[in-house]
């Protein structure tokens, strides 16, 4: 039986693990922590009895991935649907709200309700369109071309200074920038905007939905299905030099696949110089600064809506916002900076003793900075929930420096794979019809730093494990593995 070798168990690498041992593969996962799941880990990091994830918690891409789909993800585990997708606090006990329902959070914004409307309605109801083109490799034909045009002039509209004519009201502005700042890139840019306007779109279709008991769940079922197929796992197990890996022989026609930063396969013996400076020449952007809260009791929101979110950006408005990752962009940090919080257990009794609460929460930094952001994390959700700090049990700070030791792929605290701007969608690591596919006979790449980038949704683990599998000849389709 032919051999196939997956560096890194986050959820692309799983994906192509689990697509190459549908596919006929005897397949063996390296993952270098002592647990596997990578992006989708969760662990008792604060106090015992409260559960965190490591990094991805909220998963609205998960629900329209073509691969995740067939795989049946979201028959196989318990899912939490929130009828609130984010929300947005303001000062003065002021919120946005982004409903499932369109129409609700629409109307609540008074005189930009038709602007709402117009600008996500397009795209939230054609979302198999929009998910085939953001999903895939851009240098194709859309499947809906009518969709992807709108996505475009969309784009447009809140990726220039078009942006800040787009909404009247300070509660409109912020919850459109505030789901925008997911991007962690300059504000306004048309690959933030990309990134916004999929997530806007998600938040009403399928919502922003996310497992029971933490994001480990979607690790451990991919892991189940692996092993039901004649797959393994090896963790503590670091690759630092494919020269020195022990992965089988390629002229055999044995798959490499490399769930990791692009700059893994350098260490390749026959790496072609042009491939290695492309590889060299690829941009990683800023960092994300952790906090993982134990709570004594739910956060207390000035405004009562908030409570009942799971996903809270927290920032202020729309100028706050830009002008904090604008300070990124330019190696500051603002002292107001945007913060992306989850609170899970508002609707996930699991992650936490009872009466007591867990938060998850982020802020975007310079590449590799140091910076504890704790104290800063701490003031902005003080900011909308006065009284919270005295809820802290005990916290646990992750710095963006200390990330890529967590996980490799994570260079300089980057969880994005690499700066997510327009050259680098399109030049993802490389400028190829096939960037998954490497020159080194046998060696794929499937991590975020390829298309479509990050997102819990195994759609560049699929892609390389489909082009593997067409390059040997074999059934490549999601019906062929999963019909």
């Amino acid at each position: 039986m032919a051999r196939a070798t997956v560096i890194g168990s986050g959820p692309n690498g799983l994906a192509a693990a689990v697509a190459l041992a549908r596919g006929g593969y005897e397949v063996r996962v390296l993952e270098a922590a002592e647990t596997a799941g990578g992006g989708v880990r969760t662990h008792e990091s604060t106090l015992p009895g409260f559960r965190h994830d490591v990094c991805s918690a909220v998963h609205p891409a998960a629900f329209a991935s073509p691969f995740l789909r067939a795989f049946g993800l979201a028959e196989r585990i318990e899912w939490i649907h929130p009828e609130i997708s984010y929300a947005h606090p303001l000062d003065g006990g002021r919120a946005a709200i982004a409903w499932r329902d369109i129409e609700r959070t629409a109307a609540a914004l008074g005189v930009d309700e038709r602007a709402w409307l117009s600008r996500v309605r397009p795209l939230s109801s054609h979302m198999d369109g929009l998910a085939d083109f953001t999903g895939n490799q851009l240098l194709r034909i859309p499947r809906d071309p009518i969709t992807a045009v709108r996505y475009a002039i969309r784009m447009l509209d809140q990726g220039t200074p078009l942006a800040a004519q787009a909404f009247l009201t300070d509660e409109a502005a912020a919850l459109m920038s505030g789901v925008v700042a997911h991007a962690n890139s300059p504000q306004p840019t048309l690959a933030g905007a990309a990134a916004g306007l999929l997530l806007a779109s998600l938040a009403h279709a399928g919502g922003w939905p996310y497992p029971r008991g933490g994001s480990q769940r979607i690790a451990d079922t991919m892991i189940a299905d692996l092993e039901a197929h004649g797959g393994s796992i090896e963790t503590g197990v670091r690759a630092t030099d494919l020269d020195e890996l022990d992965w089988g022989d390629a002229a055999r026609g044995d798959i490499l696949v490399l769930n990791t930063s692009p700059r893994l396969a350098l260490t390749h013996p026959d790496v072609p110089s042009g491939y290695a400076r492309s590889i060299r020449a690829y941009r990683y952007g800023p960092g994300a600064a952790k906090v993982d809260f134990a709570l004594d009791g739910p956060i207390p929101w000035a405004n009562p809506e908030v409570a009942k979110a799971p996903t809270v950006h927290l920032g202020g408005t729309r100028a706050e916002i830009w002008a904090s990752e604008n300070a990124v962009a330019a190696g500051r940090v603002s002292d107001r900076p945007y913060v992306l919080a989850v609170q899970p257990s508002v609707l996930d009794a699991t992650r936490a003793p009872e009466g007591k609460a867990v938060l998850w929460a982020y802020i975007h930094v310079p590449n590799g900075s140091e910076l504890d952001p704790t104290e800063l994390i701490t003031a902005q959700v003080d900011r909308f929930a006065p009284g919270f700090r005295d809820r802290i049990l005990a916290h646990h700070a992750v710095p963006a420096s200390s990330r890529e030791a967590i996980n490799p792929a994570e260079i300089g605290g980057d969880i994005s794979g690499g700066v997510f701007d327009i050259r680098q969608a399109l030049r993802r690591p490389v400028l190829s019809p096939s960037p998954w596919r490497t020159p080194m006979r046998g060696v794929y790449l499937a991590s975020a730093s390829t298309p479509p980038g990050p997102a819990v949704n195994g759609m560049a683990g699929w892609h390389a494990a489909r082009t593997a599998l067409r390059d040997a000849g074999r059934p490549a389709e999601l019906d062929d593995l999963f019909g």
